[in-house]
């Protein structure tokens, strides 16, 4: 595998290598001490999710908040996504940075995310099957998010904002400045 760093301190771009013949493929999607070597990061996955998405579902920009921040490997395993991740974390000498980076069923590419990060995507096939891995179990009350289109981001999501299809709760999230104390 192949990790290479991003502009936010602990979170990576990892390409497994693989394995192509007439037959189809074979790839490592994770290895524990190949990741800590290659990363330093030592996270201990408890739980995994997977979403379906058709064009244009954009999911995010999700976290969640103390003991009961996540980090997150995550990859497509069927289509293509732009994944996006913010440093939350006021203590990083990279908050409030952003990161992009493509992520397809055909490039195979993993993002993995530290904890104090939001994470969201736009799905930009016509379907996609997103699947993470999570270090830390999902508790509703610790959930936080940053409205997608904060000015102070300035992300570009590919697709034409009418094109996006959001649910009511992520319309209506707080921008960066709101969600995240400074």
């Amino acid at each position: 595998m192949e990790v290479y760093k991003t502009e936010i301190e602990g979170c990576f771009v990892i390409e497994p290598k693989v394995f192509e013949d007439k037959r189809g493929y074979f790839l490592e999607s994770y290895n524990q001490e190949k990741f800590e070597v290659l990363t330093g990061a030592k996270p201990f996955f408890v739980q995994d999710n997977e979403s379906f998405s058709s064009k244009g579902v954009l999911r995010g920009l999700h976290f969640q908040k103390g003991e009961h921040a996540q980090a997150k490997l995550v990859r497509v395993l069927d289509g293509e996504v732009l994944d996006v991740a913010v440093d939350i974390r006021p203590e990083s000498k990279t908050f409030g940075q952003v990161v992009s980076t493509l992520l397809s069923s055909n490039n195979k590419k993993q993002m993995f995310i530290p904890r104090g990060c939001a994470h969201g995507f736009v799905t930009l096939s016509d379907t996609a099957k997103f699947s993470y891995k999570c270090d830390n179990f999902y508790n509703a009350a610790s959930e936080g998010g940053i409205i997608y289109n904060d000015p102070t981001f300035n992300i570009d999501w590919i697709l034409a904002s009418e094109d996006l299809i959001i649910s009511e709760k992520d319309k209506f999230l707080p921008v960066f400045k709101e969600a995240v104390p400074h």
